[in-house]
């Protein structure tokens, strides 16, 4: 499991990091709201710690825009401030939890631990995007309600792309996260194009466009159609 932390007091994201990391969990942090938002739209994340106070873009700023884009990562606020209308904003912006500091560590994690057996239900592990729909437990593809038959492979980086819909996915990306070697390489960009050339042409080539689509120069993209 992945957490990312948002949080400007460096203190704090580091004793909160290693914390996590001692329950076995893989955290990131960002100590800014820009910075938070482009480490979740570049990752994958099962939870997000985000500050409300932060510098330059503020949490709720960051927690909206999420939300707008449907992504449903769980969200848990920190935050200094405890009035009743704070909450309730927070809550109405997406907010799965809110906590306010100072906080105890162990309702810190019991609180992610629901969370996280929350989000484990039938609904959480379906992905729609683009008339394309992936059921994460029976491992079915559809498009337009047609069934496509993908490899493990295939099914792996389709995955990456609907958890990413609309963001530009380049080769850097998946060859870190999907075939998980840090460094690319010619051979192993020719490998991740032969993967994308195959996916695409089973879940493009029988209907009327094309949802997976080349950046030129930079990368792909899973977008609706125009």
């Amino acid at each position: 499991m992945r957490i990312l932390i948002v949080e400007d007091e460096k203190k704090l994201a580091h004793a909160l990091k290693e914390s996590l990391e001692y329950e076995r969990f893989e955290v990131d942090v960002a100590h800014s709201g820009e910075e938070g938002f482009f480490l979740i739209n570049e990752r994958h994340f099962d939870l997000v710690l985000l500050d409300i106070m932060l510098p330059g873009r503020d949490g709720i700023d960051v927690l909206s825009t999420l939300r707008k884009r449907n992504m449903t990562t769980p969200v848990i606020i920190l935050t200094a401030r405890d009035t009743i209308e704070d909450r309730v904003l927070g809550l109405d912006r997406g907010a799965d939890d809110y906590l306010v500091k100072p906080f105890a560590v162990p309702e810190l994690l019991a609180r992610i631990r629901a969370l996280l057996r929350r989000g484990h239900n039938e609904n959480s592990m379906l992905l729609k995007a683009a008339g394309l729909e992936m059921n994460l437990i029976t491992r079915d593809v559809l498009r337009d309600g047609q069934a496509i038959e993908l490899t493990a492979k295939e099914f792996e980086l389709l995955e990456y792309f609907l958890r990413r819909h609309g963001t530009v996915v380049t080769r850097e990306m998946l060859a870190r996260d999907v075939w998980n070697v840090s460094v690319r390489a010619v051979p192993l960009d020719n490998v991740i194009d032969v993967h994308m050339t195959r996916l695409r042409k089973k879940i493009d080539q029988a209907f009327a466009y094309p949802v997976i689509q080349t950046i030129r120069g930079v990368g792909f993209i899973l977008r609706e159609p125009v």
